[in-house]
């Protein structure tokens, strides 16, 4: 039996989507749809636009700032094995220097304009130069300057890791140098301003070939969300006006048109009985009019105005990773819903912000203002950490001091920590909850006294091996009745050990 002729099939084109070409439904069917494109609308080069829309409309202001500012809201924990007191000095020089503030003006204008740095201004030092903190000696470090990418023309023909010997790092493939644009009246100086003695934000980071085109700066934030911030302006204006349209009136006159036509006194005659109309409704509520005339008022329903708003503010919202509660001041909307999980996890959003964009530029910062401060390095266990930007209501500050000070007063009756240790453990949770703020260096250094003296009364591991050989206790024969309870006096409110002798 002969077999079957072969078939040659016709290539088939599979496209990953939903089509239907006999209803035309889907993408590449024939449809309307099919004219749909993303265009390009560079608003991140438009310097005067992005600048008259920071000033002019609430929306982008709070687009910008909020993020900056609670960024730098809290400010930081220092860690280190300095006392209290020296870590205070240090708080007080970063406010007095304007640390935070600056800070908070290199985050604005790098979400601004999609670029900014910040200058770390070191008196006597030469910064074109690459930055050594060694170098760096007392009263030196004055502060941190901000610029935004338009004053600044960075070497793009000399990058980081262009010449042999650059060291790898987050900075590879930046300028090298950054040039200040002198302005017109003078407030900038020229300088050339090597990449280790700035902090660089980039606002939107972009794909490396979009990011040549912006000469390696970022995009601004108001970018992606433009033609939403025109919706949502164009929307609140809209509903605005209608304001001006919400009551209206219709006035019939019989043969009206003939009136109008003749003119003379007869249109005279009409409006000076329209203007009659108007002073009587306004001072006494009445309307004259002839019996033949009709008089009509019209109101329009606002239904509906408020959840179009709705929708566009949380277009904003989603785009812009703010919550409402925090971009509008507004909760949302439903059951119980008050807004506070959105808003930790903004917070959360916050946080790892915190640690990837600043976090290393705020430890230069400060390890720079130590330097400065005290003439000299820090030690090897100094590190900081982001503040908690989420606070406490009363009732979970006084549920976290019950559970770690009993915490505290555990470990202290178990002999894992000493008497000092234990005020400082309290001393610290003060910074959260408020509570234990009382407890002085001064009283942390007798305690610290107090510790040494227990400490070399302790009896010695040999005699206690010696004396549990025995059959007794330290200081007493076998069968002796134990110690009473121990006296107030005693240190740490223990009994004082006895050295046992031979």
């Amino acid at each position: 039996m002969a077999g079957k002729p072969h078939v040659k099939l016709k290539p088939q084109y599979v496209r990953d989507s939903y089509q239907n070409f006999m209803a035309r439904v889907g993408q590449g069917t024939g449809n309307q749809h099919n004219g749909s494109r993303y265009g390009f609308n560079p608003i991140t080069r438009i310097r005067l636009q992005l600048e008259w829309c920071y000033r002019g409309s609430w929306i982008c202001g709070k687009a910008i700032d909020c993020v900056a500012e609670d960024m730098t809201r809290e400010g930081v924990d220092i860690h280190s094995d300095d006392p209290p007191g020296k870590l205070q000095e240090l708080e007080k020089e970063a406010d007095k220097r304007g640390i935070w503030k600056s800070l908070c003006q290199v985050i604005k204008w790098s979400r601004l304009y999609g670029g900014s740095i910040g200058f770390l201004m070191i008196d006597g030092q030469d910064p074109s130069t690459p930055l050594d903190i060694s170098k760096v000696t007392k009263d030196q470090f004055k502060g941190i300057l901000p610029l935004d990418r338009w004053l600044l023309q960075p070497s793009l023909n000399n990058l980081v890791g262009g010449e042999p010997g650059d060291p790898m790092g987050p900075d590879w493939g930046n300028p090298r140098f950054y040039d200040t644009v002198v302005d017109i009246n003078g407030g900038i100086p020229r300088l050339k301003i090597h990449y280790s003695r700035v902090i660089r934000l980039e606002g939107i980071e972009l794909p490396y070939w979009q990011r040549i085109t912006e000469n390696l700066w970022g995009l601004s934030v108001l970018e992606r969300l433009w033609d939403r911030l025109i919706a949502f302006d164009s929307t609140t204006m809209g509903a605005a006006q209608l304001i001006y349209k919400a009551h209206l009136r219709t006035y019939k006159v019989a043969g009206l048109r003939e009136i109008i036509d003749m003119g003379g006194d007869a249109l005279n005659g009409l409006l000076a009985q329209m203007q009659m109309v108007q002073t009587f409704q306004s001072n006494e509520g009445l309307t004259i009019m002839d019996a033949t005339d009709e008089f009509e008022t019209h109101q329009y329903a606002f239904s509906g105005l408020d959840a179009v708003m709705l929708q566009f503010g949380q277009q904003l919202s989603g785009a812009l990773d703010i919550p409402l509660v925090r971009l509008f001041g507004q909760s949302p909307a439903g059951l119980n819903a008050t807004g506070e999980s959105d808003l930790r996890n903004y917070l959360s959003g916050i946080k790892q912000r915190q640690t990837d964009a600043i976090g290393p530029g705020v430890e230069k910062v400060y390890r720079l203002l130590y330097v400065s401060t005290f003439g000299k390095e820090p030690p090897s266990s100094f590190e900081i950490e982001f503040k908690s930007l989420w606070e406490l209501s009363d009732p979970e500050k006084a549920d976290m001091t019950q559970k770690v000070s009993t915490s505290v007063k555990d470990m202290f009756d178990a002999q894992i920590i000493d008497k000092s240790t234990s005020m400082k453990e309290l001393r610290a949770l003060s910074r959260k909850t408020g509570a234990f703020a009382s407890i002085t260096d001064e009283m942390i250094q007798q305690a610290e006294e107090d510790d040494e003296e227990a400490r070399e009364n302790a009896p010695d591991p040999a005699d206690l091996a010696l004396a549990a050989a025995a059959g007794g206790d330290l200081g007493r024969a076998p069968g002796q009745t134990p110690p009473g309870p121990p006296k107030s006096g005693a240190p740490n409110g223990r009994p004082t050990a006895v050295r046992a002798t031979a």
